[in-house]
């Protein structure tokens, strides 16, 4: 099993009768077990950033980089334990949780600082909650996940209690999954269009030279609160993280091969198979590596908005799932590298608990009688397929042109059964504001995911028309509305999985998504010139992760230099990196809690 399916959520449980205190007795602060002792800091490391976003404030543009380069900058009242994925502290070095379990009592660290100098206080909580949670500002992902906590209060300059209106098993994780920022530096701007300068931080780095759209520094701090925190010990080494952004993902590669940044996880089945070889590849100045750890599967599909006609139609849905020829996709463009996907939650279903959601398979007579059905029809003079006297017609919504490929193949089935594809080709700004504002017909969306699964931001009838937020389908299901809510006091995940893979099955017969293609490892390359830890990433990370444990090794960097002037090989690293064989840890996995937007 690749996820947590079994472990109970111990630390916040439903009988939990007497106001608990957090860490409890006999907690110390210690080194990361993710760490090497080995790790040195220093140095500098270049890495593929993505394309240029609409904003670094990941506060309102939820997107991956912005995700990543904002955890470095702000920090959440409490931490997240690598392994465990309990709790630890952050901001708040205590906390507390009420009897009724509807009260947080937050402490803040007396040592947190900001950059300036100027101490964080619960004014700084109590503005950035107030922040996030207003409906003017373009933070829905953030509201769906807050919208159960009603009050915020702070007692003294220290203290903030958070207060929730009802129990839920996510209360305590909504409190710490907004980043605390600087009020005195905020509270003058105009919340919507912080996008690219953070002069006052609380994180280990801070934003140094941009050049949009091509870098972005991040500077290490020195005078950063935790740094000589025992946990902070291996971690975050380098003195400049470098995210280089490419228009396209082909041009990325190909400027990678040549030096221009350190490491590329490769999501392209022809670059893996066909373009890693010759003598970077061969002799192992370029290091391949498929990483196997517990990073949780997302999934990818194109998204319907089903707020617009014909999309609404569960049978014209359905039709175009029938249309797509994954089976060709995946032989003929992608060497047969992929898992076709049948859930929204693939690691979710295990030889315990079998999928039994039917896989959408390639039908174009199945997709002309669902199209029938629901009322469309060929006009013999023009072929193309009508209702009300009107055709079909899909504007695929994009920003990458690698997609071109596939929906040419897509293009092809469509235009079998009469319907027209225009492909509407945009850089990521211009997508990410479509979406924004549910401007689409169809487009490519891939999701992350979490150990422990929550549906509720992206699947809750609720959250259908949020701005900026995460259910961009506008799927509304009373069903599926009712088994979220069954899972409201459900505090261990096992049960709460039970739920979700009901869930699930419905939402894959209501096909939002045309589903596409998964696989189940991290595909990373990296010129061999960094020291890491032996399972190279974290337990449950992607290849975002490198910054967190590698270093720059001198030595291993003399090597690949030495290697490169005279032609040599270096020694091949491992081809398959399988976390639980490097890593032995010290204790069993306890308490679980997973945070979804730190």
């Amino acid at each position: 099993m690749r996820f947590l399916a079994a472990v109970p959520f111990f630390f916040f449980l439903g009988g939990l009768v007497h106001a608990q205190q957090f860490p409890e007795a006999g907690w110390e602060a210690a080194p990361s077990p993710l760490a090497s002792d080995f790790a040195e800091p220093g140095g500098k490391f270049t890495t593929f950033g993505s394309q240029y976003p609409k904003s670094f404030n990941y506060q309102i543009d939820n997107n991956v980089f912005s995700r990543e380069i904002f955890r470095l900058m702000f920090e959440t009242l409490l931490d997240t334990d690598p392994i465990t994925l309990e709790d630890r502290p952050g901001l708040a070095h205590r906390w507390e949780i009420s009897e009724d379990k509807k009260s947080f009592t937050f402490h803040l660290d007396p040592k947190a600082k900001w950059s300036d100098g100027k101490p964080i206080t619960s004014e700084d909580v109590v503005w950035s909650f107030e922040a996030v949670k207003n409906p003017n500002h373009l933070t829905g992902a953030i509201q769906s996940v807050l919208k159960r906590l009603v009050k915020i209060e702070a007692p003294d300059a220290s203290t903030v209690v958070i207060h929730a209106e009802e129990v839920h098993w996510k209360n305590l994780q909504a409190c710490t999954a907004f980043r605390i920022l600087p009020k005195h530096w905020w509270k003058d701007q105009d919340f919507n269009k912080v996008n690219y300068e953070f002069p006052v931080v609380s994180g280990p780095y801070q934003l140094g030279v941009v050049v949009e759209p091509h870098y972005a520094r991040l500077e290490r701090r020195e005078d950063y609160w935790r740094t000589d925190a025992p946990e902070m010990t291996g971690l975050l080494n380098f003195d400049t993280i470098e995210y280089r952004f490419y228009p396209q993902m082909d041009v990325a590669f190909e400027s990678f091969k040549k030096g221009e940044f350190d490491s590329f996880a490769v999501y392209t089945s022809s670059q893996w198979i066909k373009e890693t070889s010759g003598d970077r590849f061969d002799r192992h100045w370029i290091a391949k590596q498929s990483i196997h750890n517990y990073n949780a599967i997302g999934f990818q599909g194109f998204a319907m908005n089903m707020r617009r006609e014909p999309y609404n139609d569960k049978r014209v849905r359905k039709a175009l799932a029938h249309l797509l020829d994954r089976k060709r996709m995946n032989r003929t463009i992608m060497f047969d590298q992929y898992i076709l996907t049948s859930s929204y939650w693939p690691d979710i279903w295990d030889e315990e608990h079998p999928n039994p959601n039917v896989e959408t398979t390639f039908d174009v007579e199945k997709a002309r009688a669902l199209l029938h059905e629901a009322g469309w029809s060929v006009n013999p003079a023009t072929g193309k397929l009508e209702k009300d006297g009107k055709a079909f017609v899909i504007h695929f919504l994009t920003r990458d042109p690698s997609t071109t490929k596939f929906l040419l193949i897509y293009e092809e089935a469509l235009k079998d059964v009469g319907i027209e594809l225009k492909i509407d080709q945009k850089d990521w700004a211009a997508w990410a504001r479509d979406m924004d504002e549910y401007n689409y017909d169809i487009t490519w969306a891939a999701w992350g995911a979490s150990p422990i699964k929550d549906p509720e931001g992206m699947w809750e009838s609720a959250s259908a028309d949020l701005k900026a937020g995460n259910n961009i389908t506008g799927f509304a299901n009373a069903e599926v509305d009712a088994l979220i809510e069954r899972t409201r006091e459900m505090f261990d995940v096992a049960d709460r999985h039970e739920v979700i893979r009901e869930i699930d099955q419905i939402i894959f017969e209501e096909t939002p998504y045309v589903l596409l293609w998964h696989i189940d490892y991290v595909r990373l390359l990296y010129w061999n010139r960094y020291g890491m830890p032996d399972h190279v990433l974290g337990k449950y990370s992607d290849e975002w992760s490198t910054v967190d444990y590698w270093w720059n090794d001198a030595f291993q960097a003399d090597d690949l230099k030495a290697a490169m002037s005279s032609g040599s090989a270096m020694p091949p690293p491992p081809r398959d990196v399988y976390f639980d064989k490097v890593f032995a840890p010290a204790v069993a996995v306890g308490p679980v809690r997973v945070e979804a937007l730190r």
